[in-house]
């Protein structure tokens, strides 16, 4: 079977760091087309993941009549998620866009509704559910091992990590929000993932925007997706808290992307009433139980396959076979849906209830 055609759009950090190399690894693919506004940087992932037949691109309209392409990588800013994929899928196109989905919930909708309108794939960068370790814990949970699972707790915090300050991810036109958007959005998915997402029946959040306020007197040790622009824009959270009732069980969660605590903590709890689970984000986690009147605790270790391979791997499968897998739109809205309630109750200031 002849490889498939791929259009990457975004040839920023995802792109080479995840999409580019699973492609260029995996032989069921071909990179057809490189695009980002800055050519020179669309040129370089080009050359190192693509062949001598891929094709440098600004403009992501220039491919979108080649029916030869049949998927896309949509790596771009938040902002561009909806309207580049909406376009995509109207071309026909099997569509994987990275996280978050988009800026809210009613982009998100529209996007699933071109998806469904088109009769194409729209899959989400929501890359923890193919890692192994996560795949474990939800088998656990599924099988019952757990008991009855009343309550999960999410930390997603660090010292003083704000990226980019001043730049696209502290801008809220761009990104959409801050630590919330761009860390929660995987742990909060991650959790529905596991507990096959019940109904949500309210949320309650509230957000702060403290630490990076005063730009130039914000102090750090390093800067992912930096260095700082003073004459830019910080209008984003750099601190959340939330709480969220489902059908099932309960959901709290502390994140930071800059807190006055020099310790970084990231993982996931959950608590049944016959064994809990902790879990390390990206590693791996420990079942505790209880056996013949004893206290035990379990280490889980294992292989750990590669996520974002894996996650490219099902795309170009289920684009070959037009089947909706665990990444289909579809299975995230209720990420999205209770990232807006948070965001709503933090402006509003009270719980936001869902019918």
């Amino acid at each position: 079977m002849k490889p498939v055609k791929i259009a990457i759009i975004g040839c920023g950090t995802i792109a080479n760091s995840a999409h580019g190399p699973s492609y260029a690894k995996n032989p069921k693919a071909k990179i057809a087309y490189c695009v980002y506004i800055i050519p020179e940087r669309a040129k370089a992932l080009a050359e190192k993941y693509g062949d001598a037949e891929t094709q440098v691109l600004t403009d992501y309209h220039d491919f979108l009549q080649d029916q030869s392409v049949e998927l896309v990588s949509v790596c771009v800013p938040n902002y561009l998620h909806a309207p580049i994929s909406i376009d995509c899928l109207n071309a026909g196109k099997h569509v994987l866009c990275e996280k978050p989905a988009a800026v809210n919930y009613a982009e998100v909708l529209r996007m699933k509704e071109a998806a469904d309108k088109n009769q194409r794939i729209l899959n989400i960068g929501v890359v923890n559910r193919f890692n192994t370790a996560v795949n474990k814990v939800r088998d656990l949970i599924q099988a019952g091992e757990l008991g009855s699972l009343y309550h999960i707790y999410c930390s997603f915090r660090a010292h003083r990590s704000i990226p980019g300050l001043g730049g696209q991810f502290t801008t809220k036109a761009m990104a959409g929000g801050g630590v919330l958007i761009d860390w929660g959005v995987h742990f909060i998915d991650l959790i529905c993932y596991c507990i096959n997402a019940p109904a949500v029946q309210s949320v309650s959040g509230a957000a702060y925007s403290k630490l990076g306020t005063d730009m130039e007197d914000y102090v750090y040790t390093g800067m992912w997706a930096g260095p700082p622009d003073y004459s830019g824009t910080y209008d984003v959270e750099d601190f959340v808290t939330g709480f969220v009732r489902t059908a099932g069980p309960s959901i709290t969660l502390n994140g930071a992307w800059a807190q006055n605590l020099n310790e970084r903590a990231m993982f996931i709890e959950f608590l049944g009433d016959k064994a809990g689970i902790k879990l390390q984000y990206g590693g791996q986690f420990t079942l505790f139980s209880t056996k013949d009147d004893m206290l035990t605790e379990t280490k889980c270790d294992m292989n750990m396959a590669d996520m974002f391979y894996d996650e490219i791997d099902a795309f170009i499968e289920c684009g070959r076979q037009g089947k909706k897998i665990r990444s289909n739109v579809d299975e995230v809205l209720v990420t999205a849906q209770i990232m807006d309630g948070l965001y709503q109750s933090a402006e509003s200031g009270q719980e936001v209830v869902f019918s």
